[in-house]
């Protein structure tokens, strides 16, 4: 390896991204901005650095594992990078836009940057695009987010989508009706995560009837609503039971044709979420499109602003769109008229200027990557 070479690695999860991959990618996050925005999601944009206090505050404090820190050289105090763009929108609404009328809807697009990845993620840098509904306790809003999150994937070419609802207090309300805590429920909750019945009831004690009830209530919803309905919850799950059917129901009057699946058991991912919460699937994906859900705007204020909301992970939605087809590229020689050149970028051309006369133009054209070359008669295939 050369010492220019070794200069050029990157840290493991970062890299370039290239063309025409970066412009690609900056084409769908705004046309799922201009979507979000039709629907009345203004977009607010965060900066990618904040002292530590406010960043890791909130609904952020579940994050903290996963936010790198350095120090502020002008201001001497602890800074961090945000690890997800959500908490930051729960600040920004609790302070600039305090004030704004209720329900408050903004969208965002940007770059998170995590300590590490994960198996099926290994990247650290990430692109996210999201959409919050603030300010709105009722179900009506739960079935926004997730209704237009579905029909913004859509409008990009995304087809045979899947939603995957959860409630994640479920487990934890059972856990503190019958007193489960430390090294008992965080096994308990493993088991769980690997949908083993058998380990979860061997564990569970006097709520082994209720936990393995609710892992045999995953499935297509309609079935698994109905399975959830019959378990004897406490009061504050049973609500949110009742919550969720209602949520379904108009999820299905907004888009009909949307799968609709539930794990009532599912928790991972939706650390800092208070409610219904969901994950975006393709059937050719191969991970999640997104994932978002019910959040206080001050995390542990049982008394403060609810929000819901989606992020849309870029990464895993290019991954099923199909690029556009090559721009039509025309090398303009030294010396062509200025009037017909911009003609051509006014019908959609892209235009590359030769900076010198060549002997061979089409030649010159095919090393640029141009399609073709301008002449008197307007512009020839380079071959």
């Amino acid at each position: 390896m050369t010492e220019l070479e070794r200069k050029a690695l990157l840290p493991a999860g970062l890299r370039d991204v290239l063309p025409p991959d970066a412009a690609f990618e900056a084409s769908v996050v705004e046309r799922l901005l201009a979507f979000f925005a039709t629907r009345g999601f203004e977009r607010v944009k965060p900066p990618l650095i904040e002292f530590e206090e406010g960043l890791l505050s909130g609904a952020g404090v579940a994050l903290a594992p996963a936010t790198f820190r350095l120090m502020d050289p002008v201001s001497q105090r602890m800074m961090g990078v945000r690890a997800d763009i959500t908490p930051q929108i729960a600040r920004i609404a609790r302070t600039r836009l305090e004030a704004a009328p209720r329900p408050l809807r903004v969208s965002y697009g940007g770059e998170v940057l995590r300590v590490r990845g994960t198996q099926l993620r290994p990247e650290r840098q990430l692109t996210q695009v999201g959409a919050e509904l603030i300010g709105s306790a009722v179900p009506a809003a739960d079935a926004e987010i997730v209704a237009v999150a579905a029909a913004a994937l859509e409008s990009l070419g995304v087809a045979d989508l899947s939603v995957d609802l959860t409630v994640p207090r479920l487990v934890a309300s059972v856990f503190d009706k019958f007193n489960l805590g430390g090294d008992s429920a965080a096994a308990i909750r493993a088991a769980l995560d690997h949908k083993d019945a058998a380990a979860v009831a061997a564990r569970a004690g006097a709520s082994a009837s209720i936990l393995t009830a609710l892992l045999a209530a995953t499935g297509p919803v309609d079935t698994a609503l109905g399975r959830l309905a019959a378990i004897d919850l406490p009061g504050s799950a049973a609500a949110e039971r009742d919550r969720l059917a209602e949520v379904a129901g108009l999820i299905r009057a907004a888009a009909p044709g949307l799968r609709l699946t539930l794990d009532p058991v599912e928790h991972r991912g939706f650390e800092y979420h208070t409610g219904i919460g969901f994950t975006i699937f393709a059937k050719s994906a191969s991970g999640e499109l997104g994932s978002g859900g019910r959040y206080r705007v001050r995390n542990g204020d049982a008394d403060g602003e609810r929000a819901t909301g989606v992020t849309l992970y870029m990464e895993t939605v290019l991954s099923v769109l199909r690029p556009p087809p090559p721009p039509r590229r025309v090398l303009v020689p030294v010396g062509a008229d200025a009037g017909a050149v911009e003609a051509l970028r006014a019908d959609g051309w892209i235009t590359v200027s030769a900076l010198e006369p060549v002997a061979d133009a089409t030649a010159e054209a095919r090393r640029l990557g141009c399609t073709h070359v301008l002449d008197g008669a307007g512009p020839r295939p380079a071959g």
